[in-house]
């Protein structure tokens, strides 16, 4: 099969919603003059580590975004399979205002450098700065790149040294409505390494 993305694919859902996958989740928390927000992005990554820098994207002209616009700063919330609930009863359309760590059932803590709450239970909180706001092509796309200033690491998740994946099992969106717990993984050196 081979279409144009302006011609349409003819099928009952959007293929490209699941092609890129699986994706981490960016449970973004921010705080602005209306409140308190988080809402999980699954456009979301890392891009760079000296400094460390994220970015998710927006689609829609959501709290987040005017937020950090706002006020500079945001917190992402990283998410394990055991907050998949909770991180969905984030996602509802919610009125302006209304809190969603309360709808969630979660913990609000607050960021060790910005001024922003962060979910407590969440195995790694990034604190961020955000650096640029861009638009994109098409009605209210938004990538949102941040440096990350402060990060929080739950001690249970760290074995060894190392933040343990196999402990945390990340939550991932597969698209559609389907996600994937991260559980297996492997090593492979690289080939100049020996």
């Amino acid at each position: 099969m081979f279409y144009r993305p302006a011609d349409g694919h003819g099928l009952p859902h959007n293929p490209f919603n699941a092609i890129i996958a699986p994706r981490p989740i960016g449970w973004i928390s921010t705080r602005c003059s209306t409140g308190d927000n988080l809402a999980p992005y699954s456009f979301f990554n890392a891009v760079a580590y000296v400094p460390p820098q994220v970015m998710f994207a927006s689609t829609g002209r959501k709290d987040s975004v005017r937020a950090i616009r706002e006020t500079g700063v945001f917190a992402v919330n990283l998410v394990s399979e055991g907050l998949l609930h909770q991180m969905n009863a984030s996602s509802a359309p919610l009125a302006r205002g209304i809190d969603e760590f309360a709808v969630a059932g979660v913990t609000k803590a607050e960021c060790e450098t910005i001024s922003c709450p962060r979910v407590l239970e969440s195995p790694a909180t990034l604190e961020c700065c955000m650096t640029q706001v861009l638009q994109l092509a098409g009605k209210d796309n938004f990538v949102i790149l941040g440096e990350v200033i402060g990060v929080h690491l739950r001690d249970e998740f760290l074995r060894d040294g190392r933040y343990d994946l196999r402990l945390v099992r990340p939550l991932a969106r597969c698209g559609y409505r389907d996600y994937t717990v991260v559980g297996d993984q492997f090593a492979l050196n690289r080939p100049d390494e020996t």
